[in-house]
């Protein structure tokens, strides 16, 4: 989400817990006993979107599995402006690369915003949305310069929906990401949303010269921005002017050759990876179809009646998704529902309809020196393998926003703070009952 839009649902909740106050005092809100609780193990230094913290803003986190030594094993998570971070077990900081920089002073900088990594290849791909490209790092945590390298062929890297620079600098770019490895042919893909446009795209990596990469198009799609409602009449969601209803968090779930798809207004599509045949929309949020106009003087959406034809268990926006992996198959499809800080959980199996199985959230840990929770999620990855004793049943690494307690800076206004968070996977499978071997 961009900090306009993630700024404006500030504005909202704060509006709304501001009419709640008597309500509140007189009884206390009390947590969804149908959504399980864990706290977290570690989290990583927290980051500063200012001037002393390089504009660094964590969002989208990968985990790169050392098949030698599961120990040595990395995080790695886009920090926008900041560029990739590099993060071990421990959630220290092992390497910072810089985002690329602008063509010129006029130009967008990069912007690194989701990084993936490609199991059995590694390789990491990412989103930089500053400059509408992918950049392919490739992973060796035996590197003495640093496990993660930019390998990306610059005059193979085109840009992905932008037809120049001009157009670049309008910032309509490459947003969210999902990337897999074909176990057929061992050809690489990503797929590729686009920010303020409902646009996806299907690029193929290219091995270039020298052990780099660049990638070609395959195929851009459009996914649906007005839907009839049952009761026959036709919605869009509101956005801001000259805005589509788009998507960012995605994940392939290349077993079974499907693409999950998170647009951030409306709920999670189900679609073929390479992007053929119509999406399926497995879930709704709750506002699904609450008639909006978009008001200039106050540059808000408001609200009309609610028709009730929305989900259950998710509140806009759906952002970052991820598979729960289960050996032998199954397992889940976890979303991030943003707007109430939970992740909702659905059954692998299209066959059954990607089910809803449950919900959790990761709180603050009790006691002093607590690790917090986390809140307005956007990106989060999950492998259930061992990491050796720290992880022996699998990791969750999760993005947390705001990152507390606030920091105050020299000017003693508070910082915009952001970090991820590790979970064992463990206390996950305790808090939701849910059986991950």
């Amino acid at each position: 989400m961009s900090h306009a839009r993630k700024a404006f649902r500030k504005r909202c909740l704060t509006i709304a817990a501001a009419t709640l106050v008597t309500a509140v005092v007189a009884a206390p809100a009390q947590a969804d006993p149908s959504v399980a609780e864990v706290t977290a193990k570690a989290e990583t230094p927290t980051l500063f979107d200012d001037a002393a913290g390089g504009e660094a803003t964590a969002d989208d986190p990968a985990i790169w599995r050392d098949s030698d030594d599961p120990s040595k094993s990395l995080v790695l998570g886009a920090a926008k402006v900041g560029g990739l971070r590099v993060y071990d077990l421990a959630a220290h900081e092992v390497q910072s690369l810089p985002a690329p920089e602008a063509p010129s002073a006029e130009d967008e900088p990069g912007r690194i915003n989701n990084v993936d990594v490609i199991d059995g290849a590694n390789l990491a791909i990412a989103t930089d949305r500053g400059r509408d490209k992918l950049v392919i790092y490739s992973i060796d945590g035996d590197r003495a310069e640093g496990p993660v390298k930019d390998v990306t062929a610059e005059k193979a890297a085109p840009y992905i929906f932008s037809a120049d620079q001009d157009e670049v600098n309008e910032q309509a770019t490459a947003y969210g990401l999902a990337s897999w490895k074909d176990r057929r042919t061992g050809r690489i893909y990503a797929v590729v949303t686009q920010e303020l446009i409902n646009q996806v795209a299907l690029l193929e990596l290219t091995k270039e010269a020298g052990g780099t990469y660049g990638y070609r198009k395959i195929r851009t799609v459009s996914f649906p921005s007005t839907f009839t409602l049952p009761s026959g009449k036709t919605w869009t969601p509101c956005e801001e002017p000259g805005e589509q209803p788009y998507l960012e968090g995605m994940r392939v779930d290349a077993a079974n050759g499907m693409l999950y798809a998170g647009q951030e207004d409306v709920g999670v599509w189900r679609m073929r990876a390479d992007l053929t045949g119509e999406p399926t929309l497995i879930d709704k949020v709750r506002d699904y179809g609450v008639p909006s106009t978009w008001d200039p003087d106050t540059e808000e959406c408001v609200p009309g009646e609610d028709p009730g034809f929305g989900g259950d268990h998710l509140t806009a926006d759906v952002e970052g998704i991820t598979l729960l992996d289960r050996p032998g198959g199954g397992g889940y499809v976890v979303v991030s529902s943003q707007g109430d800080s939970t992740f909702a959980m659905y059954d692998r199996d299209p066959a059954r309809g990607n089910a809803y199985v449950k919900s959790f959230r990761v709180v603050a840990g009790q006691g002093e020196g607590a690790i917090d929770g986390t809140d307005g999620t956007d990106g989060l990855e999950i492998v259930n393998q061992s990491f050796g004793s720290a992880y022996p049943q699998g990791l969750a690494v999760i993005q947390d926003e705001p990152d507390t307690p606030t920091v105050t800076g020299d000017d003693g206004e508070p910082r915009e703070g952001t970090n991820f968070k590790y979970v064992d996977l463990r206390d996950l499978s305790t808090a939701t009952g849910l059986s991950f071997r």
